[in-house]
Parts: structure tokens; sequence; C-alpha cells
């Protein structure tokens, strides 16, 4: 499966989109695939500020409840509101409507700490 490109990931399954000095995070098709059908998303706060690579909500699937981790630290700008009243859209457009959050970057080091694309394909492949 084909990652796209133009995105940085984590090992925990979380994609980062950088526009400018802010990040746009969602988790990965490999993740929502394998979490199942999801029916419920804690986000972090607006406003809140949050480390690189901490716990900062859950996702709550028909087969599990996984905690979210996120890829880069800073201030968090904006949820998806969208996924309070359907979570399955995460399910249904991991990359673009099912965005997570947004997030003002705490620095470009951060971003060494991730994933390009085909890197990221291999640790999928892996298992």
């Amino acid at each position: 499966m084909a990652q796209p490109e133009g995105l940085l990931y984590s090992k925990e399954h979380e994609w980062l989109k950088v526009e400018g000095d802010v990040g746009v995070v969602g988790i990965t098709d490999y993740a929502q695939n394998s979490l199942g059908d999801i029916v419920y998303v804690e986000l972090p706060r607006e406003g809140q500020t949050i480390q690189q690579f901490g716990s900062i909500g859950v996702v709550e699937s028909v087969k599990a409840v996984s905690d979210l981790y996120t890829p880069v630290g800073g201030v968090v700008t904006e949820v998806n509101k969208a996924l309070e009243a359907d979570p399955a859209l995460v399910n249904r457009d991991a990359f673009g409507e099912g965005w997570l959050y947004k997030v003002k970057l705490a620095g470009p080091a951060e971003l060494e700490q991730l994933l390009a694309p085909s890197a990221y394909e291999s640790l999928v492949a892996e298992g």
C-alpha cells in the first residue's frame, strides 16, 4: 500500500503534513484499517501544549481502544470537530477529511525524528 507523498510518518502510525509552521496530524490508513470501525476519537484541547511522541488522546473502535500519540510537539491550534458527530470519517478518508488536529510546530528538528513515506512502508511491511 503506497503512502501519500509529502507527508511524514511516526512509528505509532500517525501522519503529519507540514503547512508552514503548522502541522496537520492524522492516523494512517494502516492504523485505521487495523483498528476497524472507529466509534469515538478523543483529541487534545485547542491551546494545549503537547510533547513529541506523547500520548494525547484515544481512538476507540469496535475492536479496541488505542492511545493516540503525537508525531510532533507544539501548541494545538485546531481540532477536527466533524469527528465528534462522525468519527468514522477517519475510516473513510484517513488522509483527508479524517484528519485529527493541527499543531503550531515546536521546531524543525523534531521533523528529523519522523519517517519518509518509503521508510514507513517498510515499517508496515515488517508487521
